[in-house]
């Protein structure tokens, strides 16, 4: 890393003063622990971020070379935690690495073999899940692993692929852990009703298995439905609200794919009303009121097919439902607004991202605004409304790699994480971190 000449000793009195400053911010600063942030759900609650940003580049804090993959990274305690792929053919490893948020450098990695028998092979897609002190992460052939988060060293392991007889998906192993008191849940797709599995976070033990259906690609997030925590499923064959300590069946909407199952943006919340997307199946909202556990389904939107389209058929980016509206990405890329109530489009825009197929958008609200990240590497400030898309600002991040994607000179798809008043993002050749502070 590139080093900065020495002080004068009145430099280095204020230059001390200044790290006990910084050191005291980086305490109170906001941590991403896990996918879509510490409460998963796409908000970013730091205060002090800039309005405005420079033209052409962000500037960045620092660069780490890392190896390909999806996952998006997560933010704790001052580390940074992030998966890559290494090798190829039998020497295909994954890894799991953590690094000092501060200046990047490797604190501690884990590698072992993963040889993929899935498609769109560029490396792991889920994001590392932190709690209380440990690493929870699944690679994309189901090795499941509980590090402690400090050190590195295994607490647990288990390899999914083998102990539950995966039907594997044809992109392997998507979701991101959830943590729930002292379970870790994960969709698995294993044989004889575990698509959906909960484990001891501490011993790695089986606690319950749930629903005998196919894995999609989508992480879990809890509701609360009369008094009760609801774990809210989107699975390869339906939508499903479960007892998050049992597996127990609270409700389930029948949700089997045209193609195959593709859903892989999260579950989205306002309100009393759940909502989901996919790139061939549309769109479905369904009512889960708050004082019974109970689902209705409101309406559905599926297009001729997913090239013509009315409502959403989104691919990647989870949507954001907000005061009665729906906004996210179509299947080609395409920026809508929906009424939420009936699914019926508001407006279109095409400013956000260049119209392709895949096209996509990570979305994640701060204050009054949205921030955009999309697959041309580019961030976005943004206010999202009715009446329109306004975006406020633009300018380059990190740059498309072609190992995730190769069509149009490669993407983006990785979510970042937005902690420490500054974005954690990663393309298949590098992470990197850029102060967003005012």
């Amino acid at each position: 890393m590139k080093r900065e000449p020495n002080c004068c000793a009145g430099q280095l009195l204020w230059c001390g003063f200044l790290c006990v400053f910084c050191w005291t911010v980086e305490l109170t600063a906001d941590d991403w622990t896990q996918w879509r942030g510490t409460n998963r759900d796409g908000w970013w609650n730091e205060q002090g971020i800039r309005d405005e940003l420079p033209d052409g580049q962000l500037p960045v804090a620092w660069s780490v070379e890392i190896g390909a993959g999806y996952s998006g990274p997560t933010v704790a305690d001052g580390r940074v935690y992030v998966m890559d792929r290494q090798g190829s053919g039998n020497a295909q490893t994954e890894r799991v690495l953590c690094l000092n948020s501060a200046d990047g450098e490797l604190v501690w990695e884990h590698k072992y073999l993963a040889p993929y028998t899935i498609s769109y092979k560029a490396g792991p897609r889920a994001s590392v899940t932190i709690d209380n002190g440990r690493a929870y992460s699944v690679g994309a052939m189901g090795h499941f692993h509980c590090f402690d988060a400090k050190s590195g060293k295994i607490i647990w392991s288990r390899d999914l692929q083998t102990e539950y007889q995966i039907e594997m998906p044809i992109w392997g192993i998507a979701g991101s852990p959830l943590i729930y008191q002292d379970l870790v849940i994960q969709q698995v797709g294993g044989a004889s009703g575990a698509c959906m599995v909960a484990f001891n976070k501490n011993s790695g033990s089986e606690v319950w298995r749930a629903l005998k259906e196919r894995a999609a690609y989508s992480s879990p997030i809890v509701i609360q439905q009369a008094g009760k925590d609801v774990l809210v499923c989107w699975t390869g064959d339906s939508l499903s609200g479960l007892n998050p300590t049992t597996g127990e069946s609270y409700w389930a909407h029948p949700f089997p794919p045209s193609r195959m199952p593709i859903g892989i943006g999260a579950p989205v919340l306002s309100d009393d009303m759940l909502y989901v997307s996919s790139f061939y199946d549309g769109s479905l909202m369904v009512r889960v009121p708050k004082d019974k556990l109970t689902m209705e389904v409101v309406w559905r939107k599926v297009g001729k097919d997913e090239q013509h389209t009315e409502s959403l058929h989104a691919m990647i980016g989870t949507s954001i439902v907000h005061n009665g509206y729906i906004y996210g990405v179509d299947s080609y890329g395409e920026f809508r607004c929906l009424d939420a109530n009936t699914g019926n489009r508001i407006w279109e825009d095409l400013t956000a991202v260049p119209k392709a197929r895949w096209s996509t958008i990570h979305m994640v609200r701060q204050a009054d605004r949205v921030w955009m990240f999309n697959e041309r590497g580019e961030l976005l400030i943004a206010k999202l409304s009715p009446s329109g898309l306004q975006i406020l600002d633009r300018c380059k991040l990190i740059e498309p790699t072609i190992e995730q994607l190769g069509q149009r000179g490669g993407v983006c798809w990785t979510h970042p994480a937005y902690a420490e008043k500054s974005i954690f993002i990663r393309n298949d050749k590098k992470l990197i971190r850029a102060s967003l502070a005012k």
